[in-house]
């Protein structure tokens, strides 16, 4: 009976809250939409471009929205049943709190293991394509987010370039060069260039200047093979912001700064915040459940509800201002990170005992 139970309630919450996300996520890229309208009309850039642009985002919408679709739908499951009576048969046949916790924790695992593949894999993809086709649609380029481009140090060099287009090939770069004294040696200014595969890359139009003890020369070059270890997608994670990248993109890219001796603290909080967000979906479950329960005694449905989505709200914001916040007061990455899911499981926790206890 217990494992029918068990199936019954979690087809209800993974029903509410499938719905909660449709709602949530079709309303978001409306917005998304009209927000994208002020650029069509601009060049080459038509409606249906908008259009496929938008629907490309909207994984990573739902990557953003799916810890609070989990609550808001919880409490509309857990309400519903709750104002048929049909959890006060459940506990009167024996169900406690906690083998309600159980059922729900196992929901909270199902959605916290697909938000964890839509962060991975899914949004970060999708998200790389939606930019690639906006970019080749208005016919531009991407611009890192400093008016010089971007800049990125690779062992004894250091590079900036200017632009990058959306079939991964640079625009407008430079390079220094560094002996191991630290002293300047070499400059590689290009117009253009583009990966060939095993650390290396093809200049265009290249003109170098070698610094001598003596002298200064320069030499143009039509065409300058460049040896790096950096990569077209590593350059990419460059142009957008650290909460769109992958796991293992951000793993990999705070690798590669520590072994450059750079600041990691902004890439491991938007890391450790990764790998913390799909443990939300548990709090988030557990904490419907005080919801639905004290209905009954309050008869305030609505407030409750109310009550239960601008909790969800609050823990997105605080969520995303905590990268802020820890990057600004020097906050050890994984506290910064784990902070808010772990401010909203004690906050759980503690609903659930109190219900119990009155």
């Amino acid at each position: 009976m217990m494992n029918r139970l068990c199936r019954y309630v979690l087809s209800s919450l993974v029903w509410h809250v499938l719905l909660t996300m449709l709602v949530l996520l079709g309303l978001f890229v409306f917005f998304d939409l009209i927000a994208e309208m002020r650029d069509v009309g601009k060049g080459s850039y038509q409606f249906h471009h908008a259009f496929i642009y938008t629907l490309l985002e909207a994984p990573s919408r739902a990557y953003q929205l799916l810890p609070v679709s989990v609550l808001i739908g919880s409490i509309f499951a857990l309400s519903s049943l709750a104002d048929t009576s049909q959890i006060t048969v459940m506990r009167a046949a024996g169900v406690s709190i906690l083998r309600f916790c159980a059922w729900l924790a196992l929901g909270g695992f199902f959605f916290g293991v697909a938000t964890y593949l839509l962060g991975e894999y899914v949004a970060p993809a999708a998200n790389d394509a939606a930019t690639r086709y906006q970019v080749a649609a208005k016919n531009e380029v991407m611009f890192g987010r400093f008016q010089s481009g971007i800049w990125v140090k690779d062992g004894d060099q250091i590079v900036n370039i200017s632009a990058m287009q959306s079939d991964l090939s640079v625009q407008a770069l430079r390079i220094y060069v560094h002996d191991n004294g630290h002293h300047l040696k070499e400059i590689v200014d290009a117009q253009r260039g583009r990966h060939l595969g095993n650390g290396q890359w093809q200049l265009e139009e290249a003109t170098l200047t070698r610094f001598y003890a003596d002298k200064v020369e320069v030499s143009a070059r039509p065409s300058y093979e460049w040896q790096t270890r950096l990569e077209p997608k590593m350059l990419a994670v460059l142009m957008v912001k650290p909460q769109d990248m992958s796991i293992d993109a951000l793993r990999q890219y705070v690798d590669h700064l520590s072994k450059n001796k750079q600041s990691t603290v902004r890439y491991e909080l938007a890391l450790w915040a990764k790998l913390f967000y799909p443990f939300a979906c548990l709090s988030m479950m557990l904490i419907a459940l005080p919801f639905a329960l004290g209905q009954r005694r309050s008869g305030n449905v609505g407030v409750k509800i109310f009550l239960g989505i601008l909790l969800g709200v609050s823990f997105n914001f605080v969520n995303q201002m905590m990268s802020y916040v820890g990057e600004l007061y020097r906050l050890p990455p994984i506290l910064a990170a784990a902070l808010p899911t772990l401010a909203l499981s004690i906050l759980a926790v503690y609903f659930l005992w109190q219900q119990e206890n009155n």
